[in-house]
């Protein structure tokens, strides 16, 4: 393939790269796609538990409220490719689509390996040509131009593609097992880009509460959870929380670690409370929990009420919390330790001292400056023919299927190959 020319050489593989290939290609471009790894779309393949959650159906300004980093640069792209159109461009592939709670959107048939499938159906379709087992090394330029990449192909050999045009679409850092290990940063940053420093984002967040031990396991449903930076409420939550080996995960730990992540960083008190009963008043509550005792034989234990409001999991941890032994007989207990009952379950407080590495993070926070991009081409402002796609952009959002939507409309807005 040495020498052979193309109009664009896209480096890149995933949900961004195959979808600027492919809309390239559609529109009449001759494209090369270079994948590192050995097949097309690893990490699509392997999102949202296996199921891929590609994109939210929620009405453009409440999805604009979950990117959290350059909202308005997003705008752009997303007006251009949103997430109806996401819809229609599956649908249209023959992927049958279902919208579940939340809004988030699932193939039908819960294989995340039909969107992978579907979207490099749709470059070959187009007569890309997909190279795997391709690294490439260097992006040509000459006078502030892309000519070209060179690449060491599946032998190790080193090859040139010249064109006018490169997309970088190559990831970020999480999931590096996926191939994603930072080198359109690098090639970026050798071309004269300023890169926003990386940190993991929807990632699992380390408590250093003494029973964290116990918590290992336990899923909490319909939990409100309250982020606090230096003691100042940061942001609030509903939904499920879990615990593991990993640290505080489910989707509300993970939309809180975004704030977590940078607050940690800076060296900040983190931590997370958690409200056990957010629909009951802390009154209500007190009611519901008199009852409950009314209800009991004296001889019955504390471990038993706690039984009866929440999980068998969390009694331990709580009796722990409170100072009151489990096996406690409910009758001597103090109405000064039913109040503190009230409000542990209203404020269970869980410090938060670490976050989990890239390997078990969803996206990558920070990436190529998007004031050194132009929003209506994904042209780089720096070096001409030289365009970015995806997570390697300083864009990143909350999970529900937003960050893919970043991809599949930065991708395409990039592969239009607007000038």
């Amino acid at each position: 393939m040495e020498n052979k020319e193309y109009d664009l050489v896209v480096i890149g593989a995933g949900a961004a790269g195959l979808m600027a290939a492919g809309t390239a290609a559609r529109n009449g471009s001759r494209v090369l796609l270079l994948e590192k790894m050995e097949k097309p779309a690893r990490k699509v393949r392997i999102t949202g538990k296996g199921r891929c959650n590609l994109t939210n159906a929620r009405p453009p300004e409440e999805f604009a409220e979950k990117v959290r980093a350059n909202a308005d640069f997003f705008n752009v792209a997303f007006s251009e490719f949103n997430n109806k159109a996401t819809v229609r461009f599956f649908e249209r592939l023959g992927v049958k689509l279902d919208v579940e709670r939340g809004e988030r959107v699932f193939p039908h048939s819960g294989r995340a390996g039909e969107i992978a499938d579907a979207l490099e159906f749709y470059c070959r379709d187009n007569d890309v040509t997909i190279e795997c087992n391709a690294r490439v090394t260097g992006i040509l330029t000459a006078c502030g131009k892309v000519y070209g990449v060179q690449y060491l192909n599946k032998r190790g050999f080193e090859r040139k593609a010249e064109a006018p045009a490169v997309i970088v679409a190559t990831g970020g850092v999480s999931y590096p097992a996926t191939g994603s290990t930072g080198d359109g940063y690098e090639f970026a940053y050798a071309l004269g880009h300023d890169i926003e420093p990386l940190r993991p984002s929807l990632t699992p967040l380390v408590t250093s509460h003494p029973q964290r031990s116990y918590l290992n396991g336990l899923l909490l449903r319909n939990v409100a959870a309250e982020l606090f930076v230096d003691n100042e409420p940061v942001r609030r939550e509903f939904g499920e929380i879990g615990f593991s080996e990993r640290g505080v995960e489910g989707a509300v730990a993970l939309r809180l670690s975004r704030d977590a992540v940078d607050a940690l960083i800076d060296e900040r008190k983190v931590k997370i409370v958690l409200d056990l009963k957010p629909a009951l008043t802390e009154e209500v509550l007190k009611e519901r929990i008199a009852r409950e005792v009314a209800e009991m034989q004296p001889e019955e234990f504390f471990g038993e009420l706690l039984r009866k409001l929440v999980p068998k999991q969390l009694v331990v941890p709580l009796a722990k919390e409170l100072d009151v032994h489990s096996k406690l007989y409910v009758s001597k207990v103090t109405d000064i330790q039913f109040e503190r009952l009230v409000k542990v379950l209203k404020g269970f407080v869980l410090p938060v001292t670490d976050y989990a590495p890239f390997e078990y993070a969803v996206v990558t926070a920070g990436g190529v400056c998007c004031d050194e991009v132009n929003k209506y081409t994904m042209e780089s402002l720096k070096v001409k023919g030289l365009y970015f796609a995806g997570e390697v952009l300083d864009i990143d959002a909350d999970t529900g299927g937003y960050n893919l939507q970043i991809a599949f409309s930065t991708g395409h807005l990039a592969g239009l190959l607007k000038k």
